[in-house]
């Protein structure tokens, strides 16, 4: 008999407590904080803290990194203790296991697109894989999408799909590409780093009309 499917659900680049409350309520797997310097959503470890200390029982919080210092890391890890890594620059293996924590990958899917065949040997210590839709050296949370059927079809950790997902393509996203999880930035927003609660409501409900769909009674 095949296992039920539950998509797991990432909302990332929070900056505010009410948006913290809103996705716990929503039920979300996780939430992000962004430390990537480029980014509209960066928010000081001191800031991310507090919105850490709101978080809810068994909702994880991730640390997301583009190509920081390892000092940087190391003072976020110490005032936040995320649940997880995340990493989206060039970091190689070796980097991103010096933490002790687990760390999700990031493949840049955008442009040319980065290689995809062998992340199981460049990448044997990752928890899991994130593909995104920014180009190799560029930051995420832009708001495209890339093409679904680039992504390898024999990833050999659970992964999440991101870039582009919004309430309107997120039911069509799952059913096509099957992913473990979704990764939410900008679909759910007003502006960057402000989340919209009902856009946030809908993109959850879209997730689940998904695995519903996906296990019929």
């Amino acid at each position: 008999m095949p296992l039920p499917r539950r998509t797991r659900i990432k909302f990332c680049g929070l900056t505010r407590l009410e948006d913290v409350a809103v996705a716990c309520a929503l039920g979300v797997d996780a939430v992000g904080f962004v430390f990537a310097e480029r980014s509209k959503r960066r928010v000081s470890p001191a800031q991310a803290a507090l919105l850490r200390e709101a978080l809810d029982p068994f909702v994880a919080s991730v640390a997301l990194f583009m190509d920081n210092d390892a000092a940087t890391v190391r003072d976020v890890i110490d005032t936040v203790r995320p649940t997880l890594l995340q990493f989206h620059g060039d970091e190689d293996d070796a980097f991103c296991a010096a933490f002790g924590l687990p760390y999700l990958k990031a493949v840049a899917m955008g442009g040319e697109g980065a290689r995809a065949d062998d992340l199981g040997e460049r990448y044997p210590h990752a928890t899991g894989f994130l593909f995104d839709s920014h180009a190799a050296g560029q930051a995420g949370g832009s708001g495209h999408a890339f093409d679904w059927s680039r992504i390898p079809c024999d990833c050999p950790r659970p992964w999440l799909l991101a870039g582009g997902l919004h309430p309107g393509n997120v039911f069509d996203a799952i059913r096509a590409t099957q992913c473990w999880g979704v990764d939410v930035s900008s679909g759910i927003e007003s502006v960057p780093g402000e989340k919209d609660a009902m856009k946030m409501r809908r993109f959850v409900e879209d997730v689940r009309r998904a695995d519903a769909i996906a296990n019929p009674a």
